[in-house]
């Protein structure tokens, strides 16, 4: 019964709109604020309000509206229930000095206006701040063309949830970042924070004075939402902005007394690395490998010049792609050239390699300075190649031999000519006396041969093919038989045979013609009573 009239009385507290809104309270996380710098507007009000009932538009004249968040809760204590809506703005300031957060009113009840404070952005101690940003070049002086460096330092008291590091905005100059970010741990004043620190260079085109808009942060950050009846008793995120001071910074011209390309840096130095280990004297068509480096400090890679390799009749070089990278190494800005190049000697003698100069404008001294690469000399010994990339064997050893190979040509093609003359005249007195045996004495007598031959045919094999053929006659006409024997019993054998003889002797390379040596075994029919004396056996003693 107990039960039934307490769930009686909480459906009547429950239902309907019971209660109507009697006060409306705005308030903010702080007084005074930072132009620029985000901070919490709220405002509450004593009942269960729709959350479009409160109208920001007018807080857009003095403030930029950030994220609004709207929360409920209800309380019952001894069946007295109450309830809340509450509503959170983030609100950044526009302008420094005295601004009014103006009234809200909801269902006819206004909230209390609210007077802040604003002071100008950069005036709180940093310290005090849970975020700033510091933006600091190098030198404030430079000349056109050289390398400026602009680290910028982002300063955290919060835990970072997310943002974007704006780079510094400079009108005339080329921006970009060297290297990663770097992220440690400073203490200010006491006060721990978490830095995030990045370096950008910037090289100015022209001369004169620049203004520079600071580096910049936007992001959201955690921190601890206010405490009140149990609402909103967790971290938050807040959108927050900052930025760096504005600063200016003087360019000068190229100086007139400056002869040749124009290269500015704090230092710089240009180096030679040799293969010391094999001294200064090479052999005729040994690669040589060299390679140039150049080492500026604080100048960018691309302002680095091309080296052009100059070589004396004698060296040839074949020089890889340069490699160019720009790093930072101890808060230094280094910019590196490398030119790697394999010279090749193409005949022998003492050569010198040019000297290598390299002008630039220290800008610490403010005067012209040469980096030099001394001239090298270098020995060449050995022949001279046919090819100076490629290292050959010579075919002829001395002038005697090279002298001697073309009266040795002749004398053996002479006597070519001659045996080639006498064995034709003696085959035509011969061939009328050979007799025509029936086609069933054909090369069906030795067939495993003839088989051998194709195969060695195939694989190119003159002597295995020379060596079959001798076998196949010697079996045919029961005697031995010689290739020259073998030429003689008919016109094609002789054409095959000499086709034979040309892929065995010839200085190019052919292949044996399987066709025309099968065919010629074929069309030839012999007998053991052939005469087969050849007309070389006369030249015999």
């Amino acid at each position: 019964m107990v039960n039934r009239i307490v769930i009686a009385l909480l459906a009547i507290l429950f239902t309907g709109q019971a209660f109507a809104v009697s006060q409306i309270q705005a308030t903010v996380d702080r007084n005074p604020v930072m132009q620029g710098e985000y901070f919490v507007l709220n405002v509450t009000a004593d009942a269960d309000l729709n959350a479009g009932l409160l109208d920001t538009s007018p807080l857009l004249k003095d403030f930029v509206v950030g994220r609004t968040s709207v929360g409920r809760s209800t309380q019952i204590v001894n069946f007295d229930a109450t309830k809340e809506t509450r509503w959170q703005v983030l609100l950044s300031a526009k302008n420094a000095g005295t601004v009014t957060i103006p009234s809200f009113t909801m269902e006819g009840v206004k909230s209390n206006p609210i007077n802040l404070t604003v002071a100008k952005a950069g005036s709180q101690p940093q310290q005090m701040r849970n975020l700033f940003v510091e933006g600091e070049l190098s030198t404030n002086e430079a000349y056109v063309g050289q390398l400026i460096t602009y680290k910028v330092k982002l300063f955290l008291a919060a835990e970072l949830q997310r943002g974007v590091i704006s780079a510094p905005e400079i009108a005339g100059t080329e921006i970009k970042q060297i290297g990663e970010d770097k992220d440690s741990v400073e203490v200010v004043d006491g006060r721990r924070f978490r830095v995030i620190e990045r370096t950008y260079s910037i090289i100015a085109d022209t001369a004169g004075t620049l203004a520079i808009k600071g580096a910049g942060f936007s992001g959201d950050i955690l921190v601890e939402a206010p405490r009140r009846g149990g609402m909103f008793g967790f971290n938050e995120s807040r959108p927050m902005q900052a930025r760096a001071e504005d600063t200016q910074m003087t360019i000068m011209p190229i100086p007139d007394v400056y002869q040749g390309e124009w290269l500015a840096s704090d230092l710089l130095i240009a180096k030679e690395v040799w293969p010391e280990d094999q001294g200064n004297e090479f052999e005729i068509g040994t690669p040589i490998t060299r390679t140039i480096n150049i080492v500026a400090s604080n100048a960018d890679s691309n302002s680095l010049p091309d080296i052009k390799l100059t070589m004396p009749d004698g060296l040839k070089s074949y020089p890889e792609k340069p490699i160019r990278q720009t790093v930072v190494r101890d808060n230094q800005v280094i910019a590196q050239y490398s030119l790697t190049s394999a010279i090749v000697p193409t005949k022998p003698g003492t050569f010198t390699l040019p000297e290598i100069t390299i002008p630039w404008w220290n800008t610490h001294l403010r005067q012209q300075q040469y980096a030099t690469i001394p001239a090298r000399t270098v020995t060449i010994t050995g022949t001279i190649a046919t090819t100076p990339e490629v290292a050959t064997t010579p075919t002829r050893t001395n002038n005697e031999q090279s002298s001697l190979w073309p009266w040795l040509t002749l004398l053996f093609a002479t006597l070519w000519l001659i045996t080639l003359a006498l064995w034709i005249k003696a085959r035509s007195k011969k061939q009328a006396q050979i007799p025509v045996l029936p086609t069933s004495n054909t090369t069906a007598k030795s067939p495993a041969n003839i088989d051998e031959i194709a195969k060695a045919c195939d694989n190119n094999d003159v002597t295995l093919v020379i060596s079959l053929l001798q076998q196949l006659y010697s079996t045919r006409l029961a005697k031995p038989m010689t290739l020259s024997d073998i030429a003689y019993l008919s016109d094609a054998l002789s054409k095959a045979i000499h086709q034979v003889q040309q892929a065995k002797y010839s200085k190019s390379s052919s292949m044996i013609d399987k066709n025309m040596l099968l065919s010629a075994i074929e069309q030839t029919q012999v007998n053991q009573q052939q005469n087969t004396t050849s007309p070389l056996s006369s030249l015999n003693p």
